[in-house]
């Protein structure tokens, strides 16, 4: 992540304090991050430097027409400054850093089934437990871990996996 989405981002999130806009900025950076990560033709255009500066801000605001002032003016700035590139980059880094000013944060759970009620509030406990701090779960599917599953909150991660017992088994037996 760079710094220079990492200042943008914050200087959007102040912004929106300012006029307690925070959640529908939110859902805003949400959207942007779910077209562009799904949108290689957008990645394109946002990052080719043979497509012009208008025609960028152009379809940013032809997409993201129904997104609020904060947004729209989020474009015109990352126009104007040439790094219209780093847009997914500050949508992402948005959320992070209002998850932190909220004392939330959204923790990654990687199971070979998709997660129930009962299971996610066993998930929600352990993140609580461990972090001190609620959590937004997350869930990926990723059947070759078998069963039980990975918790990841930020730099901190928690392998209760099959696949991970049964390959601390075999080195034990190795040895």
């Amino acid at each position: 992540m760079s710094r220079a989405a990492i200042r943008y981002a914050k200087a959007v999130l102040s912004l929106a304090q300012d006029k307690k806009t925070t959640e529908d900025v939110q859902k805003d950076m949400q959207s942007i991050i779910t077209t562009v990560s799904d949108s290689a033709e957008l990645k394109m255009v946002l990052n080719s430097p043979l497509i012009k500066s208008e025609i960028k801000l152009a379809s940013l605001k032809e997409i993201f027409k129904s997104t609020g002032e904060l947004t729209q003016n989020l474009f015109d700035v990352l126009i104007e400054n040439k790094r219209v590139d780093l847009l997914g980059d500050v949508a992402k880094q948005y959320i992070v850093l209002l998850d932190k000013s909220n004392n939330t944060q959204v923790a990654t759970v990687t199971t070979a089934i998709p997660l129930d009620k009962g299971l996610s509030a066993k998930v929600q406990a352990k993140v609580k437990e461990l972090t001190g701090n609620e959590a937004t779960i997350e869930n990926v599917i990723d059947e070759s871990i078998i069963g039980g599953f990975i918790l990841r909150v930020g730099d901190l991660q928690y392998n209760a996996s099959i696949a991970n017992k049964l390959t601390n088994l075999k080195r034990e037996l190795s040895n």
